[in-house]
This record gives C-alpha cells, structure tokens and sequence, in this order.
C-alpha cells in the first residue's frame, strides 16, 4: 500500500484546474516512455469539472488523444445517452472536443446494450474487455492504468463500491454488478477494489464542505469495508486533491507542506 500524498487548493475551480494541468503531464509523460496511456475516469461534479478544465486548458494539445485508452470506473446502468450516464456526461464535458480513436473508449455498457437489463452479465463482459487489454506484465486481469481517477462521496464511497455492500468486499473479480446502490439509480456497474489497486496512480477528488467528513474519515485509518475510499491505492502513487472545503477537518498534521 502505497501512503497517500494530499495537495490541497483554495477552491474547487483552482482544485480542477491544477488537476488537469497535472493528469496532461502524466498522459504525455506516458506516451513519451512507452507510446500510449491509459486513464480511468470518475463522474461526479468533481470528475467532470477536471474534464471540463482540461477541455479548456490550452496544453491538452500536447496530449495525442489517439494514442489514450479511456475507461470508467463505474457506471450508472442506464439506457445509451442518458444524461446521467458518467459516459454521456463526460462527451459533453471534454471527448467530444478532442481528437480520441473510439476504439479506445472504453464505455460501461448500457441497460439497452446486448446485454438487456442483465447488470451482473454486463458487468462480466467489461471485465473481460479489460482482461483483454491487460498484457502479460499487467497485474490482477486488468491494464496497468497510468492514472485512475475517483470521487469520493459524502459517505466515502468511491466509484460504486458503497460501504458494507457486497462490491466492497469483492476480493476476486475486477467489475461487479452493483444492486441497491443507496443513491439513485440503484443498479450499476463497478470496478472492484483489486482492480482499482492495480493502477500505477489513484488519485481520489473531494471538493465542497459534503465531502470533508468523509475526506477525515479515510484519511484517518478507518477500515475499507466502512470507508471505501481509504481502500482505494496505487501501486507507485496514492494522491488526494482536495479543496480547502473538503480539507477543513483534516488534522493539520496531515497537510501537506506546499498546498495551494
């Protein structure tokens, strides 16, 4: 397990903006050193307004957006194009303004895919696209994900793994089908912790007063299974980018020494 880092910013408009700046590096760092990158991305005000900053900030040229695989790390089981679909929300955001190969995004499959109103089968064939995508030096059946991005909820819930539900507690498979999520809509889909865990990097986003109690709670050693959030790490890098809203009840001593 990897400790986490924690940057935090005056607001949430600075918080997206220094991390767009920061996920370009990363991606163009990863296609200098081995041709292609891979990013898993989070919905949520949080997820979209990074998508939205990027979108607007003048480097995103520097990224080559054919050479980027972009997958989810959950989803909402909704019909294709539903506006509350993670999907639809982040083409509207930033995809739609950048040159990306389709072949490359990797969208969770809708309630009126080919796998009809079927969750859990939904959820097997995503996990198989994603072992198909793993190479032999990848770990845990999935892609070695240069970045994996997360929002984390007011009850620290991260992706669709909700505490004390059975996604939390998955130590087996990499997706799972989510039912009775306790926020609307009540199915979806979902990465698992063991294929959250094997990015290079998670960075988890919390901005607003909501998400300072849950920002204290799994930054202070609560379990994973109560606190989803505080099991979710990567392999090389665990980074938390906060606003100073969602930071307020952190203990000083964990603040970082250059937070802006």
């Amino acid at each position: 397990m990897t400790p986490p880092q924690l940057v935090v910013h005056r607001d949430k408009e600075l918080m997206a903006q220094a991390a767009a700046a920061r996920l370009i590096t990363r991606i163009v760092d990863a296609q200098a050193a081995r041709g292609h990158a891979s990013v898993v991305l989070t919905g949520g005000r949080n997820g979209n307004g990074l998508l939205a900053a990027l979108a607007a900030a003048p480097a995103r040229d520097a990224v080559d957006w054919a050479r980027l695989d972009l997958w989810w790390g959950d989803e909402r089981f909704l019909p294709e194009g539903d506006p509350e679909r993670n999907v639809t929300q982040a083409r509207e955001a930033l995809l739609d303004a950048v040159p990306l190969d389709p072949a490359r995004v990797h969208a969770m499959p809708a309630s009126d895919g080919r796998y009809g109103k079927d969750v859990d089968e939904a959820a097997a064939a995503y996990a198989a696209e994603l072992a198909a995508a793993a190479g032999p030096e990848d770990h845990g059946g999935v892609p070695a994900f240069d970045v994996l991005m997360l929002g984390v909820g007011p009850d620290t819930h991260v992706a669709s793994l909700f505490p004390e539900l059975p996604a939390v507690r998955e130590t087996e498979r990499t997706v799972v089908g989510v039912h009775g999520a306790p926020k609307p809509p009540p199915v979806r889909v979902s990465l698992t912790l063991p294929a959250i865990r094997a990015a290079r990097e998670v960075w988890l986003l919390a901005a607003g007063e909501d998400k300072a109690e849950a920002a204290a709670i799994a930054l202070s050693g609560a379990g994973e299974i109560q606190a989803p959030a505080a099991g979710a790490y990567g392999r090389s890098r665990t980074l938390w980018l906060l606003d100073a809203a969602a930071a307020s009840q952190l203990p000083r001593a964990l603040y970082p020494p250059a937070s802006a």
